[in-house]
């Protein structure tokens, strides 16, 4: 980790909330996140404003992780699912946000950062979450690996995993109907990905309410903002 990156700002955008905290350089929460609602406009010109009145009471921080929902190259957004993507493709969210803060800031998926927080480093493991949407993350003996759109697989029809197992699917068929399709969807990800160890995390994690494998562990969701500092110490693009 840099020598200066004590006090991590993390930022998680999500398609119901904007969430900040301030994140010391093992993980842990030096004071208590704020969460604001995300706005029914959702594009950059309302949600970076919005970002800034977050983290302004916050205090001082050095560093910036920023997890956001879709795939992301080199600081720019290049998709975003549950926001829009229309809006967001090709926006530099790192560079703005570096110019607008003055810190160096480090762009992921949030599926990415809340890996960063949970693996053990060891073998192959794979970090699911389950919101809004599906997102996931693949490290190989703690290292990140290429991000990839899991979630636009297609199991049926026209519906991609994001649908099918997403909080809106979730609400209209029930969380015993649910929670038969992840129990699916354990399976064939243990099928194709071969993984030593699944983390499930995410909001909806806490509806799963069958016995998981051995090999499948439910994350706390404040992982989603330690992993933040992790960026700054393990490998990442």
């Amino acid at each position: 980790m840099p020598a200066k990156a004590e006090r991590i700002l993390c930022i998680d955008i999500g398609a119901s909330g904007l969430k900040a905290a301030i994140i010391g350089r093992t993980g842990k929460f030096l004071m208590k996140r704020v969460r604001v609602k995300t706005p029914a406009l959702r594009t950059p010109r309302q949600v970076v404003p919005l970002l800034l009145q977050l983290v302004r009471p916050l205090g001082k921080f050095d560093h910036v992780t920023i997890g956001f929902p879709g795939m992301v190259k080199a600081g720019r957004v290049v998709t975003a699912p549950n926001l829009g993507t229309e809006d967001w493709a090709g926006f530099a969210l790192a560079a703005v946000m570096r110019k607008k803060l003055g810190k160096p800031v480090k762009l992921l998926n949030d599926a990415d950062v809340q890996g960063l927080a949970v693996i053990k480093g060891k073998g192959l493991e794979l970090v699911c979450t389950l919101g809004t949407g599906f997102g996931t993350a693949w490290f190989r003996d703690g290292i990140l690996m290429p991000h990839m759109d899991l979630a636009h697989l297609t199991l049926q029809k026209k519906n991609d995993f994001d649908v099918l197992v997403g909080d809106k699917t979730r609400r209209t068929i029930g969380d015993r109907r649910w929670n038969r399709r992840i129990k699916k969807l354990i399976t064939v990800l243990d099928t194709v990905f071969n993984y030593d160890h699944l983390y499930l995390g995410g909001g909806n994690s806490r509806c799963v309410d069958f016995k998981l494998p051995r090999n499948v562990t439910i994350v706390d969701n404040d992982a989603g903002m330690e992993g933040g500092a992790f960026a700054w110490t393990r490998h990442t693009t």
